[in-house]
């Protein structure tokens, strides 16, 4: 029976086994490149307007010669030729189009003299002389096999290929100049150089145009060469052996207004324009993983990692756009609205968003996905990325931070201060000042002479602890650890192919060079707990600094001239660099173990790539102490989670500064439902645990945290939906309610998974009561803590929401959630704890949830040992669908393994 008192919310008890903040702190824009300091940028921009301004006379000069092409087993391939201005013989540039078995199109533009070796490189560089192809091999882990059934008819002036489900997608390539429209069904969604706005600057040999005496002038250059042949900036120049190679196109969206993704940057979620119209940026989105401490709010600049996946949405559909290339990237955004009357004024018109794509090198390779629905291009996008990691249940507990815990002791005087305070927590974390000199793999003897010990008081409570290891090692004689990177040549290297000095933290330091095995080899030596002493079973690992991060280099990173294994330059390879080093480490934390008993691992990073969502977590920087960096963290959450990277969060509180006792609390609130739960601090900053947060606000904090841990099931169950679909753990508006036109540019509230919880946290200063809207909808909703209905309506609902309160959550009819009642230490001690199912009737009386449970921390789940139920409740008559005073509960194995233990 359901009570009725409760507005047909039960819950069910199952057994089932002050900011201080200094104003002049702020980023220090002259560290970083606006596009006008971007010569590539320049360049392209330029050439875009000198297209536009050309209007209907402006011919592109690439065209898809007839006579190469060839469609067959899945793949269209051909030359594009571009025209030279000074009727030089054209340049090839080989074209393949893969249509997969998923249904996503990928396309694909070299350039025939590079990719033949036919270039010669300036100043005697031993770098590569192909374009970069290598990107492929760290962010693509499967998704790659084609559909060999599918084929094309070349006409005079197009080629048409059906593909895709039933054949419902169609690539039309056109030929001169060469486009390419995608349609789903007879639709078109995403046209590639429409606008004619591709550009593919091809190698030349650089012409001296210096006068020599008693010779006749040289002739002027057609085209502006000032940033072809090297580029000076802070202090550095760029020698750019391969001469100009950047790489342009113009992707334009018909009847969408909305396009989201492309992280990481502090903007709103619906991404703004970029040149002309309403509140525009002046500078394109700019990919380029960068150290920007103290970074601002509302702007395109650059932050610390880069996926270049672009997703556009519409009433009822999303497609979606991938750019495969590691290189400096910039993306504009042109939302260009047109009137279906001339006299309508605007109103009853379509928007096209205009997007266009640049990068310093590489290949063009884009991935095409054409939904048609949100879960359609992520769980695409993710097939080929790899799904996110599915993580031990301690990291979805919280973290305790700071820089720096100063010695062992302290440490664990934080940790019984946890306990004293009946505050539950699971890892805490060590920064540099754990180490000897900020040497890596070293303990300082006077204040961690026994971190076993620590780590053994942690261990009562089953908590565990971080430690962090970034890829500088610093140069310092009698340090084995350098040494064996400079005599093996493990280390990145400078243009002259020797090994690359720098500045960090350490001071003089050398790089890891991760994209050489060998380094990975020596790497996982490291971390073997004989050879790392003083690490354990419940060690895990922070890679801070991997962008990477050289405080005297050109925009606080890495000469883009230096080389990699394979003699690849680093401009081709900047953005997936810190996806190396994770990778190196979590292979390193896999191979301590013993291979029968692996744990999984837990390594966190500041800098991303596609494809690092598969080794672990990452949060969003240095931020800081204020309300705006609050505000912030959801859309930048949320743009992180619908781009394939869930495991995500701020930094509770602020890097920076020392928050007011308001804002902490609003933020361990808001925190509460990060995916990625951590407190963190400048060594700068005041104490700030939980505990010392003082009366009365200790007590809403405790509340956030208990909140936390409670809905563990909740996470970890979201956690593996990530896992196996790529679906978020944090979704938009938009990403529930696909037809909601007015949810779209909703980004300050959202969905936990696919459980119906709805957040809206108070993210403005002295605020006691928020505004949450709710989709048009029959179905109810209820307030998670008081059982209170409310209907949507399309509109917004006033909810209190005290300080001294909780963040108000509502939960949506038609769902079950799983939690735990019993407050406990750490996530572990709850393992045996019974399961308390919450359920919200929609407005038929239904609903349903799921429940995912394996041991928490190995890979047995991978071997089928795991539960996974779904849990239902409906009228039990179905005579009297609307009686909901008598309803039947059901379960339901999803994955039935009736030889697996997890089932005796």
């Amino acid at each position: 029976m359901v009570s009725s008192s409760i507005g047909s919310l039960l819950t069910l008890l199952l057994p089932l086994l002050f900011t201080v903040f200094d104003p002049a702190v702020a980023v220090k824009h002259e560290n970083f490149k606006t596009c006008e300091q971007s010569g590539f940028c320049t360049r392209n921009r330029a050439f875009a307007d000198k297209a536009t301004a050309g209007g209907s006379s402006w011919t592109s000069p690439f065209n898809l010669d007839p006579k190469t092409i060839s469609t067959k087993k899945g793949q269209l391939t051909g030359v594009v030729l571009k025209t030279l201005p000074d009727g030089a013989a054209p340049v090839r540039l080989p074209l393949t189009i893969s249509f997969l078995q998923s249904g996503v199109a990928r396309v694909t533009v070299d350039e025939e003299k590079r990719q033949k070796g036919e270039i010669e490189l300036r100043h005697g560089s031993p770098a590569r002389k192909e374009r970069y192809n290598g990107v492929q091999d760290w962010a693509i882990v499967a998704g790659l096999t084609v559909d060999q059934d599918v084929a094309g008819t070349t006409e005079k002036e197009e080629t048409i290929v059906q593909y895709g489900p039933n054949k419902s997608f169609k690539a039309v390539i056109k030929h001169s100049p060469f486009a390419i429209d995608f349609f789903r069904g007879e639709e078109k969604h995403i046209e590639f150089n429409s606008k004619g706005w591709l550009n593919f600057e091809h190698w030349r040999p650089k012409v001296d145009r210096e006068q020599k005496e008693g010779e006749p002038a040289p002739p002027e250059p057609s085209e502006d060469e000032s940033t072809w042949w090297e580029e000076s900036f802070g202090g550095n120049t760029d020698t750019k052996p391969k001469g100009p190679e950047s790489i342009g196109l113009d992707i334009t969206f018909p009847g969408y207004e909305h396009v989201y993704g492309v992280p990481e940057h502090a903007g709103p979620l619906s991404l703004k324009q970029t040149r002309g119209g309403s509140g525009a940026y002046e500078q394109p989105y700019r990919l380029y993983n960068s150290d920007v401490f103290e970074y601002e709010m509302d702007t395109p600049m650059t932050l610390y990692g880069a996926i270049p996946l672009m997703q556009a949405h519409r009433k009822d559909s999303t497609v979606g756009v991938f750019w495969l290339n590691a290189a400096e990237m910039w993306i504009d955004i042109v939302k260009a609205k047109t009137s279906s009357n001339p006299l309508s004024l605007g109103i009853g018109g379509t928007t096209d968003t205009q997007t266009h794509w640049f990068a310093e090198s590489g290949l063009l390779d884009f991935f095409v996905f054409l939904g048609p629905t949100t879960k359609d291009v992520v769980q695409r996008y993710s097939e080929l990325t790899g799904f996110s990691q599915l993580p031990q249940q301690f990291a979805l507990g919280f973290h305790q931070c700071r820089w720096n815990y100063v010695t062992d002791e302290d440490v664990k005087d934080v940790d019984r201060k946890f306990d004293k305070s009946k505050i539950p927590y699971d890892v805490i974390w060590l920064d540099i000042e754990y180490t000897e000199g900020k040497k890596y793999f070293t303990w300082d003897k006077d204040n961690f002479p026994d971190p076993l010990g620590m780590q053994k008081q942690l261990d009562a409570h089953r908590r565990k602890l971080v430690i962090i290891v970034d890829p500088h090692i610093k140069n310092e004689g009698n340090y084995p650890v350098v040494d064996a990177l400079k005599t093996q040549k493990l280390g990145i290297n400078n243009k002259e192919n020797n090994i690359f000095e720098g500045w960090c933290w350490p001071g003089s330091s050398y790089w890891i060079d991760a994209f050489n095995p060998r380094a990975l080899a020596w790497w996982k030596d490291l971390f073997a707990y004989k050879n790392f002493v003083g690490t354990s079973p419940t060690t895990f690992l922070w890679n801070d600094m991997n962008e990477p991060s050289v405080f005297n280099g050109p925009e606080t990173t890495m000469p883009k001239d230096n080389l990699h294994f394979g003699n690849w330059e680093h401009r081709d390879v900047h953005n997936v660099n810190g996806l190396t080093f994770v990778n190196a480490t979590y292979e390193a934390l896999l191979a301590r173990d013993d291979p029968k008993h692996q744990r999984r691992p837990f390594v966190l990073t500041r800098s991303f790539y596609a494809g690092s969502q598969r080794q672990g977590a990452m949060w969003t920087g240095d931020n800081l102490a204020s309300w705006d960096h609050l505000e912030a963290s959801i859309p930048m959450l949320l743009n992180q989670c619908i781009s394939g990277f869930s495991f995500s969060g701020a930094d509770v509180g602020g890097f920076f500064g020392n928050p007011s006792k308001e804002l902490q609390t609003r933020w361990f609130q808001a925190g509460a439902f990060y995916p990625f739960f951590r407190a963190h601090a400048h060594i700068d900053s005041r104490r700030r645990e939980p505990y010392l947060a003082g009366e009365p606000y200790i007590e809403p904090i405790t509340q956030a945290l208990r909140l936390r841990y409670s809905l563990l099931p909740v996470w970890y169950t979201a956690f593996h939906t990530a896992a196996t679909t790529g679906e978020p753990v944090m979704r938009p508006m938009w990403y529930v309610h696909p037809s909601d036109e007015a949810g779209f540019a909703i980004d300050d509230q959202f969905y936990v998974g696919n459980t119906g919880l709805l957040v809206k946290p108070v993210l403005k200063e002295g605020i006691e009561t928020v505004d949450i809207y709710l989709p048009p909808t029959e179905t109810p909703y209820y307030d998670y803590f008081s059982f209170t209905p409310y209907t949507g309506s399309g509109k917004t609902l006033h909810l209190d929401a005290p300080l001294l309160g909780h963040t108000p959550v509502l939960m949506r009819g038609g769902h079950i959630l799983p939690r735990k009642e019993r407050p406990r230490k750490s996530s572990a001690l709850m393992r045996w704890d019974p399961y308390t199912l919450v359920i919200a009737l929609d407005h038929n009386g239904h609903a349903e949830g799921e429940l995912y449970i394996d041991d928490g921390e190995s890979f047995e789940f991978q071997q089928g040992v795991y539960i996974h139920r779904k849990f239902s409740i409906a009228p039990s008559s179905p005579s009297s669908p609307s009686n909901k005073h008598n309803l039947q509960l059901k379960s339901e194995d999803l994955h039935p393994h009736p030889g697996d233990k997890a089932y005796k």
